[in-house]
């Protein structure tokens, strides 16, 4: 009877699980619609998240630091908020610092490429021919007048926004945009402290709640968060130590090598390296066009040095400071980025490279526990079926030794079954005592 009772259900669930995945393919707009809304709606509190996540390394850092300096009792109530403090200014400080190094020569790179333009169309047009030129490019005619290209633009610009009727619609469509960017940050921002300052609380309430409706599973649940979250810690701090020692290298190799833009091109690579192997490549691709503006041969030149100093930092830092945080070889890391960067772009490579490590360390640590359930039963073997048997035959006596070790497989199994069946029998006996007791109580009280 309970046999069949099993059966039952798992045919229920077959069938829900049918008729659940035909609901999805047959109303998947609906579907997709609904969930693009509730990520949408959902967004603030998703960048909250990831802002806590990331100022709560910080925060850690700064209370440790706390704990030993103040020991004062009133010092320690204040504890939290000062080091919130302190984490977010140095954020913020590290990203101006970034930006005050980047922006100021980015702009005056612009400008002395836009100042060259004029001299390297006269050089086109001396290189290719007046006549040929003037065929495709009719306005170059008569000399290159940077001015009178833009006063051409400028007139093009308008004719096209007065003949366009929702010039003004597209006006309020960005502004709109970038409102809702700047508030879904401030509403992230404010989630994001009020995580930090009950992050124990959250945690704990999250731990009761699976080990209250998922009671069988909360243990491997629990396991797999932890390592998911050690996988993103180490990533975090070890992605962000490999790209401040990238950028410092290659603003000394710059300075020594008397490359122009030392500095700004130094921390770009250094920002850009937190996208893990791909991201110094990025950054060196921008440096090379802003060499350009000075010398063709020096960005050549300078591309070469990027390579030797990128072979150097894969082969030497990277596996120190990073891939032994993660645990994750380098042919994963970089089938993570490929793959992560194909589904979500730079996000995805962030995110794919800290997900593939704790796969990975699962899948290492699950294949290890079961091998040594192997080799125990191997080990574990009588020595005495070897010694009775000397006299015979070596293939006879692996044989009995494989079937003692069979033997003591199948009776662990079996104890590992009859554990499970005896906690659903247990189950599902409880509610039915509990409804013999409440009869027992009527039948008592009548």
């Amino acid at each position: 009877m309970k046999e069949f009772n099993k059966d039952v259900k798992k045919i229920i669930w077959l069938v829900v699980g049918l008729f659940v995945l035909f609901l999805a393919i047959r109303y998947w707009a609906v579907i997709e619609g609904m969930v693009t809304l509730g990520i949408d709606a959902a967004t603030p509190l998703l960048i909250g998240c990831v802002m806590a996540y990331v100022i709560n390394i910080l925060m850690n850092f700064y209370e440790k630091w706390y704990d030993r300096i103040f020991k004062v009792e009133v010092a320690k109530k204040v504890k939290r908020i000062v080091c919130i403090i302190f984490a977010f200014l140095s954020l913020g400080g590290i990203l101006a610092f970034v930006v005050n190094m980047i922006l100021p020569e980015l702009i005056n790179c612009i400008a002395s490429f836009i100042r060259m333009i004029p001299d390297a169309v006269d050089w086109l047009v001396e290189f290719v021919g007046e006549e040929r030129i003037y065929d495709y490019f009719p306005f170059l005619q008569g000399g290159f007048d940077f001015s009178t290209i833009s006063t051409q633009i400028e007139e093009l610009l308008k004719s096209v926004l007065n003949g366009v009727g929702g010039a003004v619609g597209s006006i309020v469509t960005v502004l709109t945009n970038v409102v809702s960017v700047i508030v879904s940050f401030v509403i992230g921002l404010i989630f994001s402290l009020y995580v930090l300052l009950d992050k124990e609380k959250l945690c704990a309430q999250a731990k009761q709640m699976v080990t209250t409706y998922l009671p069988k599973k909360s243990e491997k649940i629990l396991y797999v968060t932890r390592v998911v979250n050690e996988s993103f810690h180490s990533f975090i701090v070890g992605q962000v130590t490999e790209a401040v020692i990238l950028g410092v290298l290659c603003i000394i190799g710059m300075t020594i090598f008397r490359f122009p833009y030392a500095v700004m091109i130094g921390v770009f690579i250094g920002f850009t390296a937190l996208i893990p192997i791909a991201g110094a490549y990025i950054g060196a691709g921008v440096g090379a066009v802003l060499m350009l503006t000075t010398d063709p041969l020096l960005a050549l030149e300078f591309l070469i040095f990027i390579v030797v100093l990128q072979q150097l930092e894969g082969n030497l830092i990277y596996p120190r400071v990073v891939g032994n945080s993660i645990g994750l070889p380098g042919i994963w890391v970089l089938t993570a980025i490929t793959v992560g960067g194909g589904v979500l772009g730079i996000g995805g490579m962030l995110l794919a490279v800290p997900l593939a490590a704790a796969v990975y360390r699962l899948l290492r640590e699950d294949m290890t526990r079961r091998q040594s359930k192997v080799t125990e039963h191997i080990t574990d073997a009588p020595q005495t079926i070897v010694e009775e048997n000397k006299a015979e035959e070596p293939q006879t006596v692996v044989e009995k030794v494989a079937e003692e070790v069979a033997e003591e497989v199948a009776e662990e199994v079996a104890e590992e079954v009859a554990e499970e069946v005896a906690e659903e029998v247990a189950e599902e006996v409880t509610p039915a005592k509990k409804r013999t007791r409440k009869s027992n109580k009527k039948t008592k009280a009548q």
